[in-house]
């Protein structure tokens, strides 16, 4: 963040699939004052969407949150996070196949790992999924921009196939669920 930028806003790095889907739904939370695709989490600097696709790069595809946290709280987007995917799935969210796709927090300071860490056992403990939560908990290294043409995809490419028949049901559930959450227009 610059100077310029509200020195109160914090970050959150979630991977929950792709990223054109998780960027859509985070960026209708009140209190989200941006929300970046990008790549995190692998041994590989720069990569490109290109070379992440492949697996091969050790990244997953995520979302890079800055948020107010006088407006909303890093456990209630981790409430987002958690009801917006599969987090059981291994490397795996719908269609979308490979480690580029895993669940994973990646922690930017240890109170977000306490709370990431609490939150994974509570919906463990209360059995709220039929199987095991599989998600990361990362520490935050590195986050690198996806390409221009990946930003904003949904609101840019909303009539597109995919945004459709992907995108377009998961945006209208997270806005039914989270109604009490979305920005004012």
């Amino acid at each position: 963040m610059t100077t310029s930028e509200n020195n109160s806003l914090r970050l959150a790095t979630f991977g929950n699939g792709c990223f054109w889907c998780t960027e859509a739904v985070f960026q209708r939370l009140a209190g989200v004052e941006q929300v970046m695709s990008g790549y995190s989490g692998g041994d590989v600097d720069n990569p490109t969407y290109k070379q992440v696709c492949t697996g091969t790069t050790g990244h997953a595809e995520v979302i890079q949150i800055k948020f107010d946290p006088s407006v909303i709280s890093f456990d209630e987007l981790l409430e987002v996070f958690w009801k917006t995917h599969d987090p059981t799935t291994l490397n795996r969210q719908g269609a979308d196949v490979g480690t580029q796709y895993r669940s994973v927090v990646f922690y930017h300071d240890e109170t977000q790992k306490q709370q990431a860490e609490h939150f994974k056992q509570k919906l463990d403990e209360a059995g709220v999924f039929s199987a095991p939560i599989v998600t990361e908990i990362t520490e935050f290294t590195k986050f690198y921009p996806a390409e221009s043409d990946h930003h904003n995809y949904f609101n840019q490419h909303g009539n597109q196939g995919y945004c459709q028949a992907v995108i377009r049901p998961k945006v209208d559930k997270f806005t039914e669920v989270f109604r009490d959450k979305l920005k004012q227009n």
